[in-house]
């Protein structure tokens, strides 16, 4: 048995860059101190997720840049790998994406969204069109973010067939006006996203580790789904904190991943 332990960061929505920068340095430290060997963040938690409709300063890459090489000391200080969820601007325009640092605070890559929502096709311009593997000690882990991967299990499944024993889903979903609002994970009366994620696990043999910020009546939150789609467990919703879990990875055999012919 392989046992791994992971992070989720569950924190509040940012009101703030700098207040989502200090906040991340501040989960940093507590994870390492619990003896996680990566911790993931929400969707674009550096600088603040641009909601449509939603007036939000201009792309700072100044900052971007200072973000990236905070996150990385305070990585490389606590010795623990981090999954950003932050924006970078390319060529193309700016970009939705997770940052992954490892406990040397080197960065090992980026991991761009690929599927974007259509509300985010204004804002976000520019799309990636790869998808990566990364490595941290004994796992494998693959980045599928919000939108990709509630909806298309070919993102999950992409990890899965090449050996992710885990696969991380930065989101970031906030309560909306007369949604349903749930006390307990994949509530039947609730939408299908977090129903979603115990198939996306079950279908492709591997866990899912599901992170959201930490909002008043957010119709989901940060979760973590075993190989079988079974559920390990679940932050209390609105509840600021870290979601620590122990995961076996020889659990996480990808066969069903590997199995699908088509």
């Amino acid at each position: 048995m392989t046992t791994v332990r992971i992070a989720l960061a569950n924190l509040p929505t940012p009101t703030s860059p700098e207040g989502s920068l200090n906040a991340v340095v501040s989960a940093i430290a507590e994870a390492a101190s619990k003896g996680a060997l990566v911790v993931c963040f929400p969707e674009c938690y550096i600088p603040g997720y641009r909601w449509p409709h939603i007036p939000s300063p201009p792309p700072n890459p100044e900052f971007l840049d200072r973000a990236v090489s905070t996150v990385a000391d305070a990585a490389s200080e606590a010795s623990i790998t981090v999954i950003l969820g932050t924006e970078r601007i390319t060529e193309q325009g700016l970009q939705i994406t997770c940052c992954v640092i490892g406990p040397d605070g080197s960065v090992l890559g980026w991991q761009d969204k690929v599927q974007l929502d259509p509300s985010e096709e204004s804002i976000y311009p520019s799309v990636g069109t790869e998808r990566h593997l990364f490595h941290a000690g004994p796992l494998t882990f693959g980045i599928v973010i919000c939108h990709e991967g509630w909806r298309y299990p070919e993102t999950v499944r992409w990890a899965a067939r090449r050996g992710a024993q885990v696969v991380f889903h930065p989101h970031v979903h906030v309560a909306e006006p007369g949604s349903y609002r749930p006390h307990t994970f994949a509530d039947p009366a609730n939408t299908f996203h977090e129903k979603a994620i115990l198939c996306r696990a079950a279908e492709n043999t591997c866990y899912v580790a599901s992170v959201n910020a930490a909002s008043e009546g957010s119709g989901t939150t940060s979760a973590i789904a075993a190989p079988d789609g079974s559920l390990i467990g679940y932050q209390p919703y609105g509840v600021e904190g870290l979601l620590i879990a122990d995961i076996d990875l020889d659990l996480a055999t990808g066969l069903l991943a590997r199995r699908l012919r088509i």
